[in-house]
């Protein structure tokens, strides 16, 4: 679905402060949305979907009803006053460098850096790290709106060619192209229909992952299925390519090759989460033997997972959870087939992450959801810990095993993204890079880390941000983030956007519910399948606390999540409904009986549990957030989509906007925002910035703040 906005209501100048005064009061005219008469049976249960026909991205009446909401929406928004000014505001405080980590591969080091307000980063190389850096790749000139974007980058061993990754529109699909690297030319190499996948060298070639060709006009879509792992050679067609795995009787399975450093092995890595597996199993083939099959490490997929971090010779260095929810370091010795030796055995805090550079192993565990780093022998020898700044994230480590020195970047809430360089040899770290915010001092702000009782008694952590000389009297803007899903942990992280809400005042909680990965496994695991309402009822709590502790009040709580944070937003809304000033469910999984229906919602299923098993169903559908919308009074919701979302389909937020604007009973507004040419997430800088500027201006509006 291709959209313009051509036709949205702008209002003028005249008048305006009284329709500013009046507007946030007023519950705007919604389109009128078709119902159908359309039912399913689940187990017995028939349950309706009258907005069935909204899940037809090609349709013309959806792309009537998209631009009728978006004249609504956008008309909302032109009528708030400052809008232009939050807008300008963000764009002094994201126009500023940004610079990635350096990685080496032979005598070349490559970074990205956008000057500030580029629609997208420019990738740079040098010769040695003190070489003059010219520019290898820009993507601000593949097209005229900068959201053709570059998704993949791997240079081969030799540093002479390049893989290039291209993504249009925030789609999730690739094309992926070979650089010639010393002309910058592009070979006539091409690579199509490209998703979940990387691309790994060895010899004359790489490896990759692709889906068949999707029907023609549902390629955003139509389910994705029979994933396939292919090696391409330099200066052949695609219609050439090899293939080198498929599994035709499990075609929801995902397969994925990468080799090792050396380019030695080729591992073969395969998950089946459509069928409720949260693990992988994973092989190997010995490349230099010119062997064709691929030998067993784990032969079976089942919870665990497995990680080849490294060879050391013909054995392998392994992260895995198995036997150890919290995580270890194992090696795998094909010569003794099922024995996995302790390198970094379990700690009581969970692992985030290891790898190997310089001859040593770097690993990263999470204190509290704050990283620590230390560094290893291979053999598993405790070195020394990397001291951090202070509570914080911190990413990177990695590099080649002939390395002197390693990058990592470290940051919290009020600590800007700083690059650090890491002397093996001296054990030091040394600020590589840093940035300067525009009108930004670290100093005026607190950050802080609370503790919080869940409805079950379950000790949550929280992370708080915001002005000093802050007064704890219910009255403080609060703006409340969650996600709670995958495993992922929500680290606190800086952003340079969010200056703009502290600035005014705001207080910024950021919750660390289960199903993170903020404590291990059983962390995660607490919040999938039957126990997902864990995850609301840690939200909540995270709310009731800020008011009890008088951070806030109902009055001046919003709510923010995005793609499972979406799902998380509209349950807690439907539950407590008067808890809440403003909902931002952004590109959210609102539809919990169908997500797996659609390109690769099936994936999701071994956290979420599918409408297909009985048990199961009834967890999703007490839940659903389209399917608990009643009768009542919401707070005023402002939900985001992009046409170009093939992760998390925009028909999840089409019908559940139209379900909210037609059970709303309160007066506060309900208004879907449908990006154009985007995806799961903004497409390039100016897309950012708008889509951020609107979502700001809508919690001040709601809050009657200027």
């Amino acid at each position: 679905m291709r959209l313009s906005r051509s036709g949205l209501v702008a209002a003028g100048l005249a008048g305006f402060a009284l329709l500013a005064a009046s507007v946030a009061a007023q519950k705007p005219q919604y389109p009128v949305t078709r119902k159908i008469d359309h039912v399913d049976d689940y187990h017995g249960v028939k349950v309706a979907d009258p907005y069935r026909w909204l899940e037809d991205d090609n349709s013309a009446e959806t792309a009537k009803w998209v631009e009728e909401q978006n004249r609504v929406t956008f008309g909302y928004l032109e009528r708030i006053p400052y809008r232009g000014k939050i807008r300008q505001r963000l764009e002094e405080l994201y126009n500023y460098p940004k610079i990635g980590a350096p990685s080496r591969k032979n005598e070349y080091y490559i970074f990205s850096k956008n000057d500030g307000l580029q629609n997208q980063s420019v990738l740079y190389i040098q010769k040695g790290l003190n070489g003059k850096p010219e520019v290898l790749i820009d993507p601000n000139k593949w097209s005229e709106d900068g959201t053709v974007r570059l998704g993949a980058f791997a240079l081969s061993k030799d540093a002479r060619h390049a893989v290039v990754g291209i993504s249009r529109s925030g789609s999730d699909w690739q094309e992926y192209q070979v650089m010639e690297v010393a002309t910058r030319r592009m070979l006539p190499d091409l690579v199509k229909w490209v998703k979940v996948s990387g691309a790994s060298w060895a010899g004359n070639g790489f490896f990759y992952s692709r889906y068949p060709e999707p029907e023609k006009g549902r390629e955003l879509s139509t389910k994705n299925e029979n994933h396939q792992v292919w090696y391409h050679r330099i200066g052949t067609t695609q219609a050439e390519d090899e293939l080198i795995y498929e599994d035709k009787a499990n075609p929801q399975r995902f397969h994925g090759v990468r080799t090792t450093e050396d380019e030695r092995f080729a591992i073969l890595t395969i998950s089946d989460r459509g069928k409720g597996k949260k693990g992988n199993s994973v092989f190997y083939r010995d490349l230099s033997k010119g062997e064709k099959s691929f030998h067993p490490i784990v032969g079976e997929i089942g919870d665990d997972s497995f990680n080849v971090i490294d060879n050391i010779g013909v054995k392998f260095l392994i992260e895995t959870n198995h036997r150890a929810p919290n995580g270890r370091v194992v090696l795998f010795d094909p010569a003794k087939p099922g024995v996995m030796e302790d390198v970094l055995p379990e700690k009581p805090e969970p692992l985030e992450s290891a790898g190997t550079a310089g001859g040593k192993i770097f690993a990263t565990y999470l204190k509290d959801v704050t990283t620590k780093a230390y560094v290893y022998s291979l053999s598993g020898k405790l070195e020394n810990e990397v001291t951090m700044p202070g509570p914080g994230t911190a990413s990177g480590f990695g590099g080649n095993n002939d390395d002197k020195f390693v990058f990592y970047t470290f940051t919290s809430l009020s600590y800007p993204p700083t690059i650090f360089r890491y002397d093996i040899a001296s054990k030091r770290s040394s600020v590589y890079r840093s940035v300067t915010i525009p009108g930004y001092k670290a100093a005026d702000y607190e950050t802080k880390q609370v503790f919080y009782n869940s409805k079950d008694g379950t000790r949550v952590p929280m992370f708080l941000v915001y002005r000093k000389g802050l007064k704890l009297d219910g009255s403080n803007p609060t703006l409340l983030y969650g996600y709670g899903g995958f495993n992922i942990t929500t680290s606190p992280g800086f952003s340079a956007l969010r200056i703009a809400l502290l600035e005014k005042g705001f207080v910024y909680a950021s919750a660390n519910m289960r199903g993170g990965g903020e404590y291990g496994e059983k962390w995660h695991e607490a919040g999938t399948k039957l126990k997902k309402q864990n995850v609301f009822d840690d939200f909540i709590a995270a709310a009731e606390w800020l008011i009890a502790n008088k951070y806030t009040s109902s009055e001046r709580l919003a709510i923010q999540g995005g793609s499972n944070g979406g799902l998380l937003v509209g349950a807690v809304m439907n539950q407590r409904p008067e808890l809440f000033k403003v909902a931002i469910p952004q590109v959210g999984v609102m539809d919990m009986l169908r997500f797996h229906k659609f390109t690769i919602g099936w994936n999701w299923i071994a956290d979420y549990g599918s409408s297909d098993n009985p048990e199961e169903f009834k967890a999703l559908y007490a839940y659903s957030p389209i399917h608990n919308l009643r009768e009542i009074r919401y707070p005023a919701t402002l939900v985001t989509t992009a046409d170009h979302d093939d992760r998390v389909v925009p028909a999840h937020s089409f019908k559940y906007a139209a379900t909210l604007q037609e059970r709303q009973r309160g007066e506060a507004p309900v208004l879907i925002r449908i990006e154009t040419k985007s995806g799961h997430g903004a497409s390039n800088t100016a897309k950012q910035i708008e889509g951020t500027a609107d979502i700001y201006s809508f919690i001040l509006y709601q809050m009657g703040l200027n």
